[in-house]
């Protein structure tokens, strides 16, 4: 029987990877959630059958989850001795995918977030007897300001990033590096921004790629745009990730690799034909669009804030994350994935083409929002 110890199922990632490894009638999985009482952690564990639409009449699968209430970032995961225990004796796989994907944290915060959990997933790992793999999801933006395609290795120049997200991401990778020195089978995955799944576009929460949408579509700006020049977009779906980590996880191939699951080179998506992609499905769902205005960057940020008064409080904090996307057109930046697409081609799991799941990703995100 695999035991699987998975961290982040409330993420886009997590969520989507539970139900692949379910696919296993032998997989038996524990869940860290966060949660503030018991109550609330049976709450949050029945609003992720909802989202995975298992029946509750189906005990057979639901007996193979179990939910945890602990923290990532807590020494044990604030876990008491007896589960803790449990789980050092019985796991075989660990999947970390928790993290908190806000950019603007100060900077210790964001290291509490990524890693202090790294820490705490190797300690666990060095107490699990059974264990053979370990899959730990970090990002593509460990690049950082790096110009170019940022390559699929450890990336050990000194370079700035973009925002204290990426800084943390990088320092929890140099921090898990010296583990495969010592033998520990693990393997990195670094995804792009990550979107709904290729079928139906579903995902648990929608967070960086749709805010980008609405900024794009002008409602939140009065039509207001910067200029994008050759900017693109790297973005990548949800069951996509989740694939390349269920089978990562079961072999040793990957071990000591780094995977880049992202659009790469080829299929990133140049912002100015997406914007209009997006305006049209926004259009045709019935949002009222401004014309656009297109602006050199200066002039839009320095324009933007002024107007941004005059704005409800709900867009006002949407337009303080602006900068967090004008400083990424500013770099010319790529994620290399040739290897990774190599390697992946071998099994089966070829790179899904974003034009081929863009319109599914945008339709489920204007189906379930009510503006």
């Amino acid at each position: 029987m695999k035991n699987y110890f998975v961290t982040g199922a409330t993420g886009a990632i997590g969520s989507a990877l539970i139900p692949i490894l379910l696919q296993d009638a032998g997989t038996h999985i524990r869940l860290l959630l966060r949660a503030k009482s018991p109550e609330d952690l049976a709450s949050r564990r029945e609003a992720l059958f909802s989202f995975w639409q298992i029946p509750v009449d189906d005990t057979a699968t639901r007996t193979r989850i179990e939910a945890l209430r602990g923290d990532v970032t807590l020494p044990r995961f604030g876990l008491d001795e007896v589960d803790y225990q449990t789980i050092c004796a019985n796991c075989t796989h660990i999947v970390h995918s928790a993290g908190n994907v806000r950019m603007n944290l100060p900077i210790e915060q964001a290291r509490h977030s990524s890693v202090d959990s790294a820490r705490n997933i190797i300690e666990l790992a060095h107490h699990c007897p059974k264990l053979l793999k370990v899959e730990f999801v970090s990002t593509v933006g460990v690049g950082g300001r790096t110009n170019g395609a940022v390559p699929e290795e450890w990336i050990l120049t000194r370079r700035g990033f973009h925002n204290t997200y990426e800084q943390a991401k990088a320092e929890a990778e140099d921090t898990i590096r010296a583990e495969l020195e010592h033998g520990l089978a693990l393997t990195v995955h670094r995804p792009s921004m990550v979107v709904g799944d290729t079928i139906s576009g579903r995902i648990i929460h929608f967070q960086v790629f749709y805010h980008l949408c609405e900024f794009l579509s002008g409602i939140r700006t009065l039509g207001l745009a910067p200029g994008f020049g050759v900017a693109r977009l790297d973005i990548v779906p949800a069951d996509y990730v989740a694939k390349i980590i269920a089978w990562s996880s079961t072999t040793h191939i990957t071990s000591g690799r780094i995977l880049h699951s992202c659009s790469g080179p080829d299929l990133a998506l140049p912002l100015e034909p997406l914007r209009e992609q997006v305006r049209k499905a926004f259009a045709a769902a019935g949002r009222k669009l401004p014309p656009v205005i297109n602006l050199p960057t200066g002039v839009f940020r320095a324009l933007l804030t002024g107007v941004s008064i005059f704005m409800p409080g709900e867009t006002r904090r949407a337009i303080k994350t602006l900068p967090v996307f004008l400083d990424y057109l500013a770099t010319e930046q790529t994620f290399a994935n040739y290897r990774t697409q190599a390697l992946l081609a071998d099994v089966g799991l070829g790179l899904p083409a974003p034009y081929s799941y863009l319109d599914k990703v945008l339709s489920y995100y204007l189906e379930n929002t009510g503006r």
